[in-house]
């Protein structure tokens, strides 16, 4: 797949300084300006070729807010339920807070609808400094959800690697970029 619509647009997309983090606005992680269905459709397509290999799942997971359209399409794509790791408590009886850092914030996720021996997939948009992830991956390990495969749209700075190694779990991204003096590059 030749992810010609998400190169070419991730090519084009600003980057905003928030402190030492250069942060790519780009449609499939900001939803800026717009999430166009061809870029959606690439973007998930590519995603569903990899999740087909992970064997029997029970549910796609993803992290608010902009894993959800990932998540949403693959979900009818495959005929997978999906839930949300949420940014606020609801409360409910069972749900486990996850306290998560990344390169530009601190704070607290809510997983509900998970139980011991699910058998799931992560989708997500982006993953940068891979605070979130790690958060995530070790209280659903914790849990004893048992973790196909996490699959990135995005991989900014080659941390899937990292975090691969690090957990001893399958992490794919779509295509890996990093920012250099001020601008976006494709990592091949």
């Amino acid at each position: 797949m030749n992810l010609k619509l998400l190169k070419k647009s991730l090519l084009e997309a600003p980057i905003v300084k928030k402190g030492n983090y250069y942060y790519v606005v780009h449609p499939i992680t900001d939803g800026i300006p717009e999430i166009t269905p061809d870029l959606l459709l690439e973007v998930t397509e590519a995603m569903k070729q990899e999740i087909q290999q992970c064997g029997t799942i029970d549910k796609i997971v993803t992290i608010e807010a902009m894993g959800i359209p990932l998540a949403a399409v693959l979900s009818t794509e495959l005929h997978i339920p999906f839930t949300i790791i949420r940014k606020k408590s609801y409360g409910l009886p069972g749900e486990i807070s996850v306290e998560q850092e990344t390169g530009y914030s601190k704070s607290h996720l809510f997983i509900n609808g998970l139980q011991k021996g699910d058998r799931i997939v992560i989708v997500d948009d982006v993953l940068s400094t891979g605070g979130t992830l790690r958060a995530v991956l070790s209280v659903l390990k914790e849990m004893g959800v048992v973790i196909h495969g996490v699959f990135i749209a995005i991989d900014k700075g080659n941390c899937c690697k990292r975090i691969s190694n690090e957990f001893d779990i399958l992490i794919k991204s779509i295509i890996n970029i990093d920012v250099v003096n001020g601008k976006t590059e494709i990592i091949a």
